[in-house]
């Protein structure tokens, strides 16, 4: 595999001078699992898969929802059903004009069990919500009709791990039905896939961009001047730094820790972006120990959040104890309202809790891309500082994933991926722990609030639910939310305009300034 790598990186340095007005070379830290979006992906066949399709909406930056493919959509005055209008001059790569007959022929193509698509029992009634039926009234409607009013419909069909619930035309499927390649509507079409090398796309000249003057997390412009993007598969973060500075890669996520020596390159430029992704502490509540609220207030007590956070973030990071991403619409003053540090005040209560120093163990990983490990040790630091016998476990990841699944822990320093709707951010660490051990916050009265805000659509009343929900965790503390992501991001001066969103590149803002 390392030969295979080194030998794409030494083609892509060899033909950088002739290509490099035309072409931009990605990196990612592992190849795509498919090309088929939302069956068998993870985040980089997410990112991959969504440069070439598009579904009928998408996220904003602000984390809500907004038309892509759909010109508008209205519901009805029950709530139940959504009315879509495709927007006007939309073609596949192979030349087709979407139609409603396409948004039938996929949804069915994705409601289909031998599809395997991910999100299939979030719409077909196992989650609760159920799409009872689609139709298309005529070429540019489509309806569809839910059992209930929800609120999170639309973004669960915005979702990227549901590969955006994309629009594909017919011809992505061989005559057997099996998956052959997406025929989209992206801004670029499928080009070629090496596995373990490199995903290549091309610029689709029909593609209609979206309204917009400049691109809004998935929405927006997407008015490309790249005739071509070349995804290389990079596993090895240092080999990641050298191709940046020599010029084989424009574009890659890097290491925190490789930001002051990125900087210095005269030909890379370096930059940090938000991500709603959760760094946090989670608390068996089941413990013995644990399952008392007082010595869980006084971990929280205990911990100076500004200082782990710049700690963990090379002084980049900014702490938030909120479900409630900071770059969300629904981020406001009663979100802002966080844990004191308090060693006082965490003594105190460590003696109403009746703590006698039991020891508590904190487990971790340590990946590279969270801050796992590092924030467990600070946080170790500090409630051994105010009296706590806090110890540390270092595990694999899939083994701190198992413990994770099964609820088999006291304390654990874990990152959850990115919740953009905040009642599915609550909904990820709360719910019966009988049931789901995952959970982190089994409280029937916050499922409730959670029940709620996912079926009214107000946005007012939302906000409510959700500022309620918070101020519930933080008297709970079931967990410890100390900071969403914060992920650095660098590219080479020839290239401008290719910032991520969430972690995933968008060369559809790229362009190539000089050679």
């Amino acid at each position: 595999m390392k030969k295979t790598i080194a030998a794409a990186l030494g083609a892509a340095l060899a033909t950088a001078a002739p290509a490099a007005a035309q072409t931009v070379t990605v990196a990612l830290n592992a190849d795509i699992r498919s090309t088929n979006p939302g069956v068998n992906r993870d985040d980089n066949t997410d990112a991959v898969v969504l440069h070439m399709v598009e579904g009928l909406v998408g996220y904003k930056q602000d984390g809500t929802v907004a038309p892509l493919l759909a010109e508008s959509v209205s519901q009805s005055p029950d709530g139940k059903t959504y009315t879509f209008r495709l927007r006007k001059g939309v073609k596949f790569h192979n030349g087709a004009d979407l139609t409603a007959e396409d948004v039938l022929w996929s949804w069915n193509r994705y409601m289909d069990t031998k599809t395997d698509w991910r999100c299939r029992s979030d719409f077909d009634g196992r989650s609760g919500l159920k799409v009872e039926k689609v139709e298309a009234p005529d070429a540019s409607t489509v309806t569809m009709t839910l059992d209930r009013p929800s609120a999170l419909f639309l973004d669960s069909m915005a979702r990227t791990d549901c590969g955006m619930t994309a629009i594909l035309h017919k011809s992505s499927v061989k005559e057997d039905g099996s998956w052959d390649k997406p025929v989209g509507t992206g801004p670029f079409k499928f080009g070629e896939w090496r596995r373990g090398e490199f995903v290549i796309l091309s610029r689709f000249d029909g593609y209609e961009s979206p309204p917009g003057d400049k691109p809004d997390g998935l929405v927006g412009a997407k008015r490309t001047a790249l005739s071509e993007v070349k995804f290389l598969v990079v596993p090895d973060a240092s080999t990641v730094k050298a191709a940046l500075v020599s010029g084989a890669v424009d574009v890659a996520q890097v290491l925190d820790t490789d930001v002051p020596e990125l900087q210095k390159a005269s030909n890379v430029e370096v930059g940090l972006f938000p991500s709603a992704t959760k760094h946090t502490f989670l608390f068996q509540t089941r413990d013995p120990l644990l399952g008392n609220v007082r010595l869980r207030q006084a971990i929280a007590a205990s911990i100076d959040m500004p200082q782990l956070v710049a700690a963990v973030s090379n002084g980049h990071g900014r702490p938030n104890n909120s479900a409630v991403a900071v770059t969300s619409a629904y981020y406001d003053d009663v979100q802002r309202k966080g844990y004191a540090y308090d060693p006082a005040k965490a003594q105190q209560l460590l003696k109403e809790a009746g703590y006698k120093g039991q020891p508590i163990k904190i487990i971790a990983n340590k990946r590279v891309h969270v801050p796992s490990f590092s924030a467990a040790v600070i946080a170790q630091a500090m409630m051994q500082a105010v009296g706590i016998n806090a110890e540390i476990e270092v595990l694999e990841w899939a083994t701190q994933l198992d413990r994770y699944n099964k609820g088999n822990y006291q304390m654990m320093s874990f990152s959850y991926s990115a919740r953009l709707d905040p009642a599915l951010s609550y909904e990820q660490f709360s719910g019966p722990k009988d049931k789901q051990p995952r959970k982190v916050w089994d409280d029937a009265a916050t499922e409730a609030l959670i029940e709620k805000a996912s079926a009214i659509s107000d946005l007012a009343e939302r906000q409510k639910v959700f500022d309620e929900l918070h101020r519930r965790q933080m008297d709970a503390t079931p967990l410890i939310i100390f900071a969403n992501g914060q992920e650095a991001w660098a590219h080479t001066k020839r290239v401008q305009g290719a910032d991520p969103w969430e972690g995933k590149p968008r060369a559809w803002g790229a362009r190539v300034v000089a050679n």
